[in-house]
This record gives C-alpha cells, structure tokens and sequence, in this order.
C-alpha cells in the first residue's frame, strides 16, 4: 500500500470512528427519554438497563452509520482542502478520483458488511431487543410504601402505614385490608408497629406485626345477610406474607416474536410473502364468493358465468314492485330489506378492512425487504456525496461540515421515511417507494464528483451568475 493510501486511510478513519458513536450515543439519549417512564421506578438491575442499551444500540446503526459515513468524508475531504494537503497532491499531478479510490474500497466493504448486518445481526438485534422491551415496560414499579398513602401495588391487599423510622424497617400505626376473597373491605388488620423484611430469595415480604387487631366479616356462615356476624381478635405478634414475584422481572419467551416482520432475514421475508399473498389470494375469494351467493344477487350459474368480469352489473332495481303486496305484508318487507342491507353493509366493510389489513402486512414485509439492500447502498451514495463535497467547500472540522451533512442526511431521512409511508399504504410499490432516496441522491452524487475532479467552483457566486445568464441569454452588461 503506498503512502498516500496509507495517509487518506488514517485521515478518514479516525472522524468515521468518531461520528458513528457520537451519532449513535444521540439516538441512544432520544431512545432514553422516549422511554423514561418505563425505565424508572422499576428497581431494574444495572446489567437489565446495559443489556436493552446495548440490543437497543444494535438496532439504530442503520440510521447512525450513513449519517457517519457522510460526516465524516466531508470533514476528511474539508481538512485536506482547508490545510492545502488536497492542493498539494493534485499538483503531483495525482488527480482526485486516485486520491478517493481508497476511500471507495472502504466504502464497498462497509456496504457489504451493512448488507450482512441488517440480514443476518439486525433480526437478532431486534427481537433480543423488542422481546426485552416488553417485559421490562410490563413490569410493576417497584415496591414503595410510603407514609399516610394507601399502597395497591400488591395484589389482593391495600396496605397503610403511619410513619416509617430511619431504618426503614420499623413500621407504625400499619393497616392491611385482605381482598384476596374479592368481597370488597371484609377483612381489616391494624397494628400499632411491626418489622419489614424481605425473604432470603427475596420473592416474599414479611411483615412482622405486634400488638394489633384482626376485623373480619363472616360471609361463609349461614344468614349472614340477615344477622351480619363479625369477628374480632387480638394478637400480641403475628406474621403475614406478600407474593412480590410480580415485581420481578419476568421474560417471555422469544419464539412469540420469531413471526415479527423486523425478526426475519431475506429468505424467512421471502417464504412470509409467498404465504401471506396465497392467504390473501383465499380469502378474498371466498369474500367474493360467500357475499354475492348470501346476498342472493345471482343463481349460481349466474356468478360462474360472471365471475370473470371483474364487476358485474347488478339487475335493475324497480320500486313499484313492493305495490304487489298486501299493505300489511309491505312494512314487514321493507323491514327486511333494510336489515338484509344493513347486514351486507357491515360484512362488506368487515371483509375489506380485513383484506386491507392484511395487505398492509405485505406491504411492511415488502418494506423490510428492501430495506436490507437500500440501506448498504445509502451508505456507498452518501460517500460519493460527503468525499467531492468536502474537496468543493475546503472545510474541516464539525461546523461546515456538520451542518451541510446534517442537511442532506435530513433529505435523505425525509424521502425514505415518505417512501416508506407511501408504500405502507399501498400508494407506491415498494420497489418504487423504498428506492426513491437512493434514487435522489444518486445523481447529486454524480454532479459533485463531476464538479469536484473538474475543479468547479460550486460556490462561486459570479460563475453562477455566468450560468444563469446564458441559459436566460440575459447580456453580460446586466448582470
């Protein structure tokens, strides 16, 4: 590898390094305060909270590595310009293109390797991910009990206490009410102080109370709602246990999440498309076939014979006919009528939602398709945008070139995220809406690699003024 190689490699490394955690520590902090209700309160362990940082981490690299692939060839391309190093080589008479061909194999091999993780690393990713995100957003806040408030969080028992010593053990002027029986507040235990402890597996809490009253309605005897017995006892010392296994965190299985669109490689995509467009195929056959037979619009010859065309015509509608029947028999017709249309209504509102539905989840495995090859190639467009662009601008460092690269990432964000809505709804196929940013951004990248290995002034005021006047044929003395 000669020297020059060499010296572009080390320059472009570093900021590609660099800009890639700096972007992904960014969408890690939306990523907490996103999520900061579920997080807190929860008693979660601290290997918990680094383990869903980290799957969560995973899953933004497809948005964190092209806005760092971007950056970071524009500020390479920017430092050698603004230092002279670029003027320098090109007056070794060392054209551009030589001085980017290190750059470009780089870039192929993180285009391949983009490829790799989001079809082999990224389904991973995110069912380690979700399925952790889900028991930890389902689990109870941790156990809080504090003074003068009511506690609910244990189930079946409300539980009160007074005030709570230093230690936070010591409990006094404690009130638990039973509703384990579900009968509302039939059963009242008052102590005047007790003891807090938590099991040795730390599943159960222990409260150790003393000098206290047991308050119970009899609901299991005889004529309890005519004679409303009662019972009451002291005790001197008493223990009671709480089930706290429901604040512990409790995973489920991650086979319940396998079926997920964002789980699957291209080939599992691939067979979940063949499947669901087959299930799509039945269905709306059979929609098709069950509503115009129960509806009685034609015999069944009739829709043989018709059910090639693909809407066919209804048989004309003549009102007078109802005049054939006796007065009495017309409201009870009528009535009929509307509720059978009322029925056909529903169904055919039911059987469309149902069908639009479950296009929609073609589309989204469709998206996801296509996702895995767009984004390796956004990454191999967006160099050839940042690289010609830094040598154009000449400068370094993370202000121009932060704030250029920033725009044009918001461009490509912007289209991809419109594309992908346009084909989660069926307005675009999703080789057309899922492709548009890399079609947008590919020649941009061809119009600055021509203007960077010619020299071009893009940002010469004067020279666009030239432009614009002999495309306009505007005299030279005007402008």
């Amino acid at each position: 590898m000669k020297k020059l190689d060499l010296f572009i490699l080390k320059s472009y490394l570093g900021p590609l390094i660099m800009t890639f955690f700096i972007a992904l520590f960014i969408l890690l902090m939306q990523f907490v305060w996103k999520y900061i209700d579920d997080l807190v309160g929860k008693g979660l362990e601290w290997y918990i909270i680094a383990k869903l940082l980290f799957y969560a981490s995973s899953t933004f690299i497809p948005l964190a590595l092209p806005l760092a692939i971007l950056l970071s060839s524009l500020m390479t391309f920017g430092n050698l310009g603004e230092h002279y190093e670029l003027v320098t080589i090109k007056a070794a008479g060392i054209s551009l293109s030589r001085v980017m061909r290190p750059l470009i194999v780089v870039s192929i091999l993180i285009s391949g390797l983009g490829f790799y993780f989001s079809n082999y690393v990224l389904p991973v990713a995110n069912l380690k991910f979700l399925s952790l995100l889900y028991d930890v957003r389902e689990k109870k806040l941790a156990f809080n009990l504090k003074e003068g408030v009511f506690y609910n969080g244990i189930e079946g028992f409300v539980i009160r206490v007074g005030t709570k010593e230093k230690d936070g053990n010591t409990i006094r002027n404690v009130m638990v009410y039973d509703h384990t029986k579900h009968m509302g507040n039939i059963s009242l235990t008052t102590a005047s102080w007790g003891k807090m402890e938590l099991s040795p597996d730390k599943k159960f809490l222990v409260f150790r109370l003393y000098d206290g009253t047991n308050y119970e309605e009899r609901i299991d005897l005889r004529n309890n709602e005519v004679t409303r017995p009662f019972q009451r006892s002291r005790f001197s010392e008493q223990y009671q246990m709480f089930d706290l296994s429901a604040f512990q965190l409790t995973r489920t299985d991650e086979n319940l999440f396998k079926k997920n669109y964002e789980m699957q490689n291209i080939v599992q995509l691939q067979n979940s498309i063949d499947s669901l467009r087959k299930q799509l195929i039945t269905e709306r056959a059979g929609f098709e076939r069950s509503y115009l037979q129960n509806l009685q619009f034609y015999s069944q010859s009739d829709f043989n014979i018709k059910k090639s065309t693909k809407t066919p015509p209804l048989p004309t509608f003549n009102p007078t006919v109802i005049l054939n029947f006796k007065p009495a028999d017309r409201a009870r017709i009528l009535e009929n009528a509307r509720n059978t249309a009322l029925a056909a209504k529903q169904s055919l509102q039911s059987g469309t939602e149902n069908l639009y539905s479950r296009n929609k989840l073609i589309y989204k495995h469709q998206i996801v398709l296509h996702k895995k090859f767009s984004f390796s190639i956004a990454c191999f467009l967006l160099f050839f945008i940042g690289a010609p662009l830094g040598a154009i601008i000449r400068k370094g460092g993370l202000g121009m070139p932060a704030v250029i690269s920033t725009l044009f990432f918001i461009l490509y964000w912007v289209v991809s995220f419109v594309g992908e809505k346009y084909t989660a709804e069926g307005e675009l196929p999703p080789w057309q809406g899922m492709w548009i940013s890399s079609a947008i951004l590919l020649p941009i990248g061809i119009f600055l690699t021509i203007k960077s290995t010619n020299d071009a002034s893009l940002f010469n005021i004067d020279a666009w003024y030239r432009f614009f006047g002999k495309l306009f044929r505007i005299p030279e003395q005007r402008l």
